[in-house]
Formats: C-alpha cells, sequence, structure tokens
C-alpha cells in the first residue's frame, strides 16, 4: 500500500506511467493498471486523510458487484463433507469429484482443498503447545511395526516400536519390544529414561491399557502397575485426552521422523532377534537427533545437552525392577492365585481380598498395607501349589505331612495283605493323594481288629476289588454277622503310629 500511494503521488503531480515505473521498480503496465483502477474507484491525490490501507485496497481490488465474503460460485455444505472424510477410504479428491458431478460450473480441486482446509481451521483451532524444558516427555507406539525372521521355523515375527520425544528438545528415542504388554511398555521407559539421563516432571502416554485402565478427560485411571514405575522416579503421569492426538503432537511428528529414519532405512535388513534391531536402530537415532533442524538452526541433541538435560530431576540410584500389581482374592484353600500358580497367606485370611506384586523373581501379598507372604515365583514344573507350612491349620499341616510311602508302612505294620490292601487303594487313584483319606479309614476300622483278623480282610477285600471304606467297613459287619470273631486277643502289634486321635477330619 505504501508503494501504491506513491503511484498516485506521483501521478498527481505529472509523471508519466513510465518514469514512475523506474522510481519504484515496478513494470509499466502494471502501473498503468494501478493508476486505471484509482480512476475507476474515484480516487484523486491527495487522497482522504480517513482514508486507510485496507479501505484503499479493498477499492482498488474488490470486483465490481462482488461483495465482500461473496463466492459467485455453487459451495457444498462443508460441515456434512466433514463428517464424510471421517469414513474409511473417503478422501478430499474424491469428495471434489462428486461435488463437480452435481455442480459442473463448481470450484476447481485445489480452491475447493482451500476452501475444506479454512473451514476445518474454523471449526478446530489448534493451539501452539509451547514446551518448557525437563517438563514433558510424550511416550507412545508407531502404528507400523518391524518384521522378524525365526530361526527355527523361517516365520515371520512382527515387534512393536516403543517412541518417547522430549518437549522442549524434541530428543528421539527409539527401541523394539514383542508386545504392547505391561511389562514390554514399563521397561521401555526404564530404559528411556536411562538413555536420556534424568527425568521429566511428567509422561504423556497415549491411552493404552498398559498404562491408563480408563480414559477420561477430567479423571483418568492410571495402571497401577504404571503408576508404581512412576512414583519410584517421582514423575507424573498426564494421559493426552482420548481420541485427541493434537494432544501429543511432539510424539506424533517423533513417531513420523522414527519411521522414516529407522523404518525407512532398515527396511531392507533382516533380523533375527531384538538385540539386533535395536542395535541397528542406534546409528538411525544419532542422525535423527544430531541432524541440525532447519527453523532453530541446532540438533535435538545439542538441545538435549545444554537445555533439557539440566533441566530434568536426576534418576534415582537404581532402575525400577518391573512389578505387576494386581488384586486377588483368598480362596477357601488359602491360596491364591497368579498366572497359573498358587501361592499360600495365613489361613485366616480366607475370602479376604489381597494385593498381589509380581516380579520375574518372587510373589509379594499385601494385606491392607501390610505384606502378609512371600514366595519364589513358579515357572513350568508339576507343582503348582507355592505353600508355607506356618499358612496351614494345625489338622492341614499333619495332613500336608502323609505320603503314600508313610500309608504303606502303617499298613505293613499289621500284615503284608494289609499293605498290599493300602497299595491297591493308593493305586486305583488318578493321584495318590486322593486314596489318603480312604486308607485312614480302612486303619480306623482296623484299630480295634486283632492283626490275624485283620490280615483276613484285607485279602477278601483284595480278592473281591473292594478298594473303598464303606466296601471294607460292609466286609467287617457281614463277617461278624455271619459268626466270625473280630474279637480275640488284643491286637499285639503296636498301632500307636497310626495316631487315630491326630487324624485329619
Amino acid at each position: 500500500m505504501r508503494q501504491i500511494r506513491l503511484m498516485l503521488r506521483l501521478a498527481g503531480e505529472g509523471v508519466s506511467a513510465r518514469e514512475i515505473g523506474r522510481t519504484v521498480n515496478v513494470a509499466r503496465s502494471t502501473i498503468q493498471d494501478y493508476l486505471g483502477r484509482a480512476k475507476a474507484a474515484g480516487l484523486t491525490w491527495p487522497l482522504p486523510d480517513e482514508l486507510t490501507d485496507d479501505v484503499l485496497q479493498t477499492r482498488l481490488f474488490t470486483k465490481a458487484g462482488a461483495k465482500t465474503g461473496f463466492r459467485r460460485r455453487p459451495e457444498p455444505d462443508w460441515a456434512v463433507l466433514l463428517c464424510e472424510l471421517k469414513r474409511p477410504g473417503v478422501t478430499l479428491h474424491l469428495l471434489w469429484e462428486e461435488y463437480r458431478a452435481s455442480h459442473p460450473a463448481g470450484y476447481g480441486y485445489s480452491r475447493f482443498c482451500d476452501l475444506m482446509r479454512g473451514f476445518q481451521k474454523r471449526m478446530s483451532p489448534v493451539m501452539r503447545q509451547e514446551h518448557v524444558a525437563g517438563d514433558k516427555l510424550f511416550v507412545d507406539y508407531s502404528g507400523k511395526k518391524v518384521p522378524f525372521i525365526d530361526r527355527m521355523t523361517g516365520e515371520i515375527r512382527e515387534a512393536e516400536l516403543f517412541v518417547g520425544v522430549l518437549g522442549a528438545s524434541s530428543y528421539t528415542y527409539a527401541e523394539v519390544t514383542w508386545t504392547q504388554q505391561k511389562a514390554d511398555w514399563i521397561r521401555s521407559h526404564v530404559r528411556l529414561l536411562r538413555h536420556i539421563g534424568g527425568v521429566p516432571r511428567l509422561l504423556v502416554p497415549d491411552n493404552l491399557k498398559a498404562g491408563v485402565n480408563k480414559a477420561s478427560f477430567y479423571d483418568p485411571e492410571i495402571n497401577r502397575s504404571y503408576g508404581m514405575m512412576a512414583a519410584h522416579y517421582s514423575v507424573g503421569v498426564l494421559p493426552a485426552r482420548p481420541r485427541k492426538p493434537r494432544d501429543k503432537a511432539k510424539v506424533e511428528a517423533g513417531v513420523r521422523l522414527a519411521q522414516t529414519y529407522i523404518l525407512g532405512r532398515l527396511r531392507n535388513q533382516t533380523f533375527f532377534s531384538l538385540d539386533d534391531a535395536n542395535r541397528a536402530i542406534l546409528p538411525a537415532l544419532e542422525v535423527l537427533n544430531g541432524k541440525v533442524m532447519r527453523r532453530i538452526g541446532v540438533s535435538r541433541r545439542h538441545l538435549l545437552e545444554t537445555i533439557e538435560r539440566p533441566a530434568l530431576q536426576p534418576l534415582p540410584e537404581e532402575d525400577y525392577e518391573y512389578a505387576d500389581w494386581c488384586l486377588a482374592r483368598v480362596n477357601i484353600d488359602y491360596h491364591v492365585e497368579y498366572d497359573g500358580y498358587f501361592y499360600s497367606v495365613p489361613h485366616a485370611l480366607i475370602g479376604q481380598q489381597v494385593d498381589l506384586r509380581a516380579t520375574e523373581r518372587g510373589i509379594e501379598i499385601f494385606h491392607r498395607g501390610q505384606r502378609i507372604a512371600t514366595h519364589q515365583r513358579r515357572y513350568g514344573g508339576v507343582t503348582r501349589h507355592g505353600t508355607t507350612p506356618d499358612h496351614m491349620p494345625s489338622s492341614h499341616r499333619h495332613y500336608a505331612e502323609w505320603t503314600p510311602e508313610r500309608f504303606q508302612r502303617w499298613g505293613s505294620a499289621i500284615g503284608p495283605q494289609t499293605e498290599g490292601l493300602i497299595i491297591a487303594i493308593l493305586a486305583r487313584r488318578a493321584h495318590p493323594e486322593q486314596g489318603f483319606r480312604s486308607c485312614l479309614g480302612v486303619l480306623r476300622l482296623y484299630r480295634d481288629l486283632e492283626p490275624a483278623y485283620a490280615e483276613m480282610v484285607s485279602a477278601h477285600a483284595v480278592a473281591i476289588g473292594a478298594f473303598s471304606y464303606k466296601s471294607i467297613s460292609a466286609i467287617i459287619i457281614n463277617r461278624t454277622a455271619n459268626g466270625v470273631s473280630a474279637n480275640a486277643e488284643p491286637a499285639v502289634t503296636d498301632h500307636s503310629n497310626l495316631r487315630g486321635r491326630d487324624y485329619y477330619h
């Protein structure tokens, strides 16, 4: 506008268009066009004092008969098109083709896109986020995965790409893990914090289940295992709003850069393990973080070293050891279950809810904030129960001391036929422990019998296949009813080792 005012002043003083062009370094045709517009708008020098630049521009360059903001060509309903654009497979070009089919004289594709973007900006204005050094660390998983080949089977398996970006420096970290589960998610955080050498004030994750149990703008529920890791490092967790990727634009941009600098550069390499892939990622990260950013003229690494790291909190003395926290209820057998294995607690807590903390090596169980039991974690093997004797009632502790060999010894104290009966009873059960009670019942029946008579009953029971407590009891009753005396001399054999009064009941 300053040059146009100079053109009008020189023209008013009688200077030719050619001379005006030389003075302002503009083509003579452009000078003539501007002077023609001024004549058509009725503008002469000197211009009125109240004529501002905006009014002057409007009078010179607005077409006659066209009001400001008025478009001569038909427009679609932009709100409807914006909703259609959210559908899978719908693109701006497709919407433009449908628009031109209905309005052949409508806007061209480029103008159509400009108008759509203008409408989107009016509907959802974007707040530019200013990040303070040491304030936020954005974390997320890339949607694209890294392929691996199984050495044994040759099958292709895909791994997840974890990405973390610091807010102020845009310093980027990436690594691959097999899953997005809690264990991999939290351990990636531990390695990330160790890599950058400090702890920010806030973590900004997405709302994946490994980090957030319940997404909410007002009161998000943080996964307890994730929260314990955050408490170890004294860092807050501020999840992004659900379905609002602009809340974590830093990591979204970092994910795109990681895909370009990492996945793109490694696309022709073949990996057989996570360690191979993570070693290959390091040089790509060096290139990414060492590259000078165009707008500010320094690299991400330079910003990390000079601005971000001094503002980070120091790391604790020890790295966080991943632990899975969960709630459990004590079963009637005073055990709680974790990962298919059972761990005992004091029997007085049957039916109570407890907190269970599981690490790679151990299991800790808490009740109302107090640790009540610790166990070595079980993997594989036949024994699925980890039972501490002190947790058992006294009668159960005695029962746990029973073994098939002990019952055989009790039977052999009476005689070989009784020992054979005990062996047969235990052998008919899928698990010998299931026959312990039957053996106890039989030995109780024999407690007041003469050993010779008990041997006779045992031999008869084996012969007819009577291997239950009820069957053997019926044999004794029938033989007594038929006149066979069961009470001759008191048994010579000492049965005190049977401890009949202490039998489990």
